[in-house]
């Protein structure tokens, strides 16, 4: 049996793996050791499993995990997305679908600190979904604009993925945040604008709220400043070249719980239970980081990503076909594994067959990121989704599915956007680092 036949059969395998609900780092190490001991022989697989886990742990970029979720718990602890939620709020008072404007922009905003969107949407479920409620919101659009705007909190720097996704392809992190901010942008005034749109021709969704005064409003601009400071110290630094990513991340993690502590939001209890979620999330990660690449080192060996471009250049299949065929695979995966797995899984196999077509890694990994965010929150089964329902059980799930399908819309347009103009993710990163 050829090595190209025992990767398509160990790919397959872990699929059928993850179908029965056997966790990802778990089925990665069992297809990874299984098909490097067809290949290599009992002794190289379990010394290749030996050094596999000193290798990841030892890599200075993803030192920058535990402290972006440490700054993220803190943050959240310390109710920072509160200030968020209601200094939108009051500066979008009178406008129809205000509230649920405000619960997109404060769940980017919270997303640019806290750089997990399972834990932007759980956050601001929490806080957004009762006022929206109380001011007679439709369950739909509530949730929707939610989970909408939770997804994006894996786009806007400092994301997580993006952190995984340079180890793997071994790309430069400041690029790879310069390449997701445009982008990110965009993807909000989208969520906003269909917000706006489906509260306009259904008024019934979001009832006009009572106006404040202009004082107020500007009041309320002097609330999130600790956000201000630490996005400023964090994300400013990076792309000002002040600070490498894990440097920016330290000091981010110290900043927020400094903060805490002088505004005496962060109880000492607090502050164990964020350092202890922060250590149970790491741990989990680069769990299914060392899985993920003890199976690339078994994908490689195969030989299956030569043997899938060879197939795409005997079809005669263009680059934007190629694309279109990657994407739609990412959007299908999507519905039954979660994010930073499918990231994994799938970025040491496409890749290389993305590079052979010209397509810059950079770009890529936008890409990435953006079908990794549909599949939080596209039906049936968004992670954003559950999350929400989970928080607020009395709204029914066919309530959720209804309100994130016009949302559903910017994702997809944005990849029609950075297909045709590349640049859009490109620009940036060039323009500052070259």
């Amino acid at each position: 049996m050829s090595v190209q036949w025992i990767g398509a059969i160990g790919v397959l395998a872990l699929f059928a793996l993850l179908f029965f609900r056997i966790p990802v780092w778990a089925a990665l190490i069992i297809v990874g050791l299984s098909g490097n001991t067809v290949i290599n022989g009992w002794a190289a697989a379990f010394t290749t499993l030996g050094t596999t886990p000193f290798d990841v742990a030892n890599s200075y970029p993803l030192s920058v995990i535990p402290l972006f979720i440490l700054m993220g718990d803190v943050a959240s602890s310390t109710r920072l997305s509160a200030d968020l939620f209601n200094a939108a709020r009051l500066l979008l008072s009178g406008v129809r679908g205000g509230l649920a404007v405000a619960a997109i922009g404060a769940s980017a905003c919270f997303g640019a600190v806290c750089g997990s969107s399972i834990a932007t949407a759980a956050t601001m479920s929490r806080i957004a979904l009762p006022e929206m409620r109380k001011a007679g919101y439709d369950d739909g659009l509530a949730a929707g604009a939610i989970a909408a705007g939770g997804s994006i909190g894996i786009l806007v720097p400092p994301s997580i993925i993006l952190v995984i996704y340079g180890a793997i392809a071994e790309q430069s992190v400041p690029k790879l945040f310069a390449a997701a901010l445009f982008p990110a942008i965009i993807l909000t005034v989208s969520y906003v604008a269909l917000a706006l749109l489906a509260s306009q021709l259904n008024p019934k969704l979001a009832p006009l709220g009572k106006p404040v005064s202009w004082r107020e409003r500007l009041g309320a601009l002097r609330q999130p400043w600790q956000f201000v400071l630490l996005f400023t110290l964090t994300i400013g630094g990076i792309y000002g070249g002040i600070f490498s990513p894990t440097e920016a991340a330290a000091l981010g993690a110290f900043g927020a719980i400094l903060l805490g502590v002088i505004g005496r939001r962060l109880s000492p209890a607090q502050l164990f239970q964020a350092v202890e979620g922060a250590v149970s999330t790491s741990a989990l990660l680069f769990a299914i980081i060392i899985g993920a690449t003890y199976f690339a080192i078994f994908v490689v060996q195969t030989e299956l990503p030569q043997l899938l471009a060879a197939t795409a250049r005997s079809l005669h299949l263009p680059g934007l076909a190629v694309m279109g065929i990657i994407i739609v695979a990412y959007v299908v995966i999507g519905c039954f594994l979660e994010g930073i797995g499918m990231v994994l899984i799938t970025v040491p196999v496409f890749l290389p067959l993305v590079k052979q077509y010209g397509y810059d890694p950079v770009w890529f990994s936008i890409i990435v990121v953006i079908v990794v965010e549909l599949g939080l929150i596209h039906p049936p089964v968004g992670m954003n989704l559950f999350v929400i329902q989970a928080q607020v059980p009395d709204i029914r799930l066919g309530s959720i599915y209804r309100g994130i399908l016009p949302f559903l819309i910017a994702p997809f347009v944005l990849l029609a956007l950075l297909l045709i103009f590349p640049q859009l993710a490109l620009w940036l990163p060039k323009a500052l680092y070259g």
